[in-house]
């Protein structure tokens, strides 16, 4: 998929209906940043693989991005992050606006930060919140093979779990919810 054409898309229609969850005040408040890449024939996703030295999520693909600050907006902080984790310059990101938030069942409230980013960026991983950065074409995703359903348990309930296998990776929980969100906003 083109720049133009997503664009069109994702900035022409609305937010397709959900019913909110109410905010637990216990949740963490954090953001990501959700980066497409505009290169000439296609957009692509970039992700990361956390830290295995991270007390939350270790070794798990997901966005650049973490917890807000006092006094900052979920946009703030997902450039913010970027910028600590990745070394992605602010003045490379163009903020498109938000998915809906998602709350985790393992206790965050996170806003999804849409945005494309000028490609071809020296980026400086700080190796101790990120492993590894990579890209994904947005047409690997737009294949619906590419996802899959599992059947999970969590705190005596079942669960659906998406699972995106990508290569060596696995793309699941909260990445693989941002990433369906995003496709449902274009298609």
């Amino acid at each position: 998929m083109q720049a133009e054409q997503f664009l069109n898309r994702y900035l022409l229609r609305p937010l397709p209906a959900t019913t909110p969850q109410p905010l637990v005040a216990e949740l963490r408040r954090s953001a990501v940043l959700v980066p497409l890449l505009h290169y000439a024939d296609e957009l692509h996703l970039l992700l990361t693989r956390r830290a295995l030295t991270l007390a939350h999520h270790p070794g798990q693909i997901s966005f650049p991005g973490g917890m807000l600050e006092t006094g900052e907006t979920a946009i703030q902080a997902a450039c913010r992050e970027a910028e600590e984790e990745i070394g992605l310059p602010a003045t490379t990101i163009r903020v498109l606006g938000e998915l809906q938030p998602l709350q985790t069942l393992t206790g965050f409230h996170i806003s999804p930060v849409v945005a494309l980013v000028t490609p071809g960026q020296a980026y400086r991983l700080n190796k101790q919140e990120v492993s590894e950065i990579f890209e994904v074409p947005l047409s690997f995703f737009l294949n619906p093979a590419s996802q899959q359903g599992w059947p999970v348990w969590w705190r005596g309930k079942q669960q659906h779990l998406t699972v995106i296998p990508y290569q060596d990776k696995l793309i699941w929980g909260a990445t693989a919810g941002i990433i369906q969100q995003l496709l449902t906003q274009i298609r």
